[in-house]
């Protein structure tokens, strides 16, 4: 099967590192892999109200949901870009994990033995030079591929705050040259590096 990679952008800054930083990931992927991105700020997804027990029939899907539902289950890989906020991720991106808990039952009860197998990523930029003041993101990412029955790639990190900045971490920066190279391992419990 040919990898296809649809990139969640979830940054609150247009072109800022964390997307910089997927890019530069990005361009190393083979010749002929798929690559779609969706910026999660410009979707109209609204905030996830769980319904499960309210006896109410689930909410129809707006046009963005269907769209977002269906690229997901069309990826191989998944990919989260999001910097780093308060030791996790981005509110568009929780939000877009969220609405997983809407599709494990509609409108395809099967989503959870589809996104099996697949793999989940992420790309991080923090203002911090400590990678482990990211391990509530990243634990976030790794429980949900087990969750899910998913791959974890595990998630690239990088130090950047101002615009640009990610381009003076050349560390990360060689990181991304092999961060999609090869098949991530079956994420399970308990999360180790």
């Amino acid at each position: 099967m040919t990898r296809s990679f649809l990139f969640l952008l979830a940054g609150a800054r247009e072109d800022g590192n964390s997307e910089l930083l997927a890019r530069t990931a990005a361009e190393q992927l083979p010749g002929g892999t798929g690559q779609r991105r969706l910026d999660l700020t410009r979707l109209r997804l609204p905030d996830f109200t769980d319904e499960r027990h309210t006896g109410k029939p689930p909410r129809a899907e707006a046009e963005d949901e269907t769209l977002l539902r269906r690229a997901t289950l069309a990826a191989t890989d998944i990919v989260i870009v999001s910097p780093l906020y308060w030791y996790s991720l981005s509110a568009h991106a929780k939000r877009y994990l969220d609405y997983w808990s809407k599709w494990l039952r509609t409108p395809d009860p099967g989503f959870r033995a589809e996104m099996a197998g697949r793999t989940l990523w992420g790309v991080t930029a923090m203002a911090h030079t400590e990678k482990e003041v990211a391990a509530p993101l990243t634990l976030t990412l790794h429980h949900t591929a087990v969750y899910m029955g998913m791959r974890f790639g595990g998630v690239l990190l990088a130090t950047g705050s101002r615009p640009g900045q990610i381009l003076d971490d050349t560390a990360a920066l060689s990181r991304a040259k092999t961060f999609f190279a090869g098949e991530a391992p079956l994420a399970r419990f308990p999360y180790e590096e």
